[in-house]
């Protein structure tokens, strides 16, 4: 079959065309995997985040619940595409990181106190029994209050730098001066006594489920998920007087006088009310990824969190981040480059 010059010429600019379309499209799917790595205090959320992220987009975004610790030091090393953190990273991490850092806060939540104690069924642990317990201080129930059995306390914690136990330390700190000087706040302390250790927030439930007499604390939908005739939630004493569960609506009342930093840091210690063990989370992102479609991805994904994204954190006991503050985010996420 011969063909004339213009039908040659028809086909090799359609088959160019092809050609072009194909390589567009090839590259738009190697740009639509993202990798990040960190905490295991909003892995519920982010697994849901990025599931539902996924279904929306066609873009799939691999999460590695690996602790706050090793996710800051996998950021630093560029190995992920961002980090998560409950923890703000330090003055060292920051100076680390050679593109730049910015911390972009997704949700809030309670870090539950979990017991195994079979028979009680509603423990209410003082302000000042919290700290003297995660300080060696108190080392049997019967210290804690009379009528709970005689037995030995067996203080579970995490094995890995969480961000999880910087939040609590930092609360056991903030009310507890005897805590503050024997342990202080950090996401890997020494405790200073005999602990049992646990892997990341399920590794904590669980070895509180199995332990019989032990305490341990784990981020409040972990607490949900595992109770059971082993292992229960506490309600802790607030700066108000009141011993209050790790519920959503303490958690929302505890953040309502939370103000946030100009770095969306924020300072949550102590809250006057609700339930008074709760932090922030964040996504670490470079301000510069030296990559034109990496950046335009990470802040499509991150618009989609902060605001879509916004609507799921309530349905899995997370609390919102306040408009007022993801306005000033997004913002700031616009002028990644």
């Amino acid at each position: 079959m011969i063909f004339s010059t213009a039908t040659l010429t028809r086909v090799c600019a359609v088959s160019f065309a092809t050609a072009a379309a194909l390589a567009g499209t090839m590259g738009e799917a190697f740009a639509q995997t993202l990798n990040g790595a960190g905490a295991s205090f909003p892995a519920p959320l982010y697994q849901r985040y990025f599931a539902d992220y996924k279904n929306a987009t066609g873009v799939t975004v691999n999460y590695n619940s690996v602790g706050s610790g090793a996710g800051v030091r996998q950021f630093i090393a560029g190995t992920v595409d961002f980090g998560a953190s409950d923890a703000a990273p330090s003055s060292s991490e920051k100076g680390q990181m050679k593109n730049g850092l910015l911390l972009v806060p997704t949700a809030g939540g309670a870090v539950a106190v979990v017991y195994n104690l079979p028979g009680v069924n509603n423990l209410q642990i003082s302000r000042a029994n919290l700290g003297k317990i995660f300080s060696g201080e108190i080392t049997n129930w019967r210290q804690v209050d009379p009528k709970l059995p005689n037995q030995p306390i067996k203080v579970v914690v995490r094995a890995d730098g969480s961000g999880t136990t910087e939040i609590f330390t930092s609360h056991l700190s903030a009310i507890s001066p005897s805590f503050k000087s024997k342990v202080g706040t950090s996401k890997e302390p020494n405790w200073g006594f005999t602990v049992l250790k646990g892997p990341k927030n399920d590794g904590v439930a669980a070895l509180v489920k199995q332990t019989e007499g032990s305490i341990g604390y784990v981020q409040d939908t972990f607490a949900r998920k595992n109770e059971g005739a082993t292992m229960r939630t506490a309600r802790i004493q607030n700066k108000a007087g009141q011993f209050v569960e790790p519920s959503l609506a303490q958690a929302n009342k505890a953040m309502e006088g939370i103000k946030f930093n100009a770095d969306f840091t924020a300072n949550m210690d102590d809250p006057s009310s609700g339930y008074p063990i709760v932090g922030i989370t964040w996504l670490l992102v470079p301000k510069d990824y030296a990559d034109n479609k990496k950046a335009a991805e990470i802040k499509r994904l991150l618009t989609w969190i902060l605001t879509t994204g916004q609507g799921i954190n309530n349905q899995l006991e997370f609390t919102r981040i306040p408009q007022s503050v993801t306005q000033k985010v997004l913002a700031e996420v616009n002028k990644i480059k």
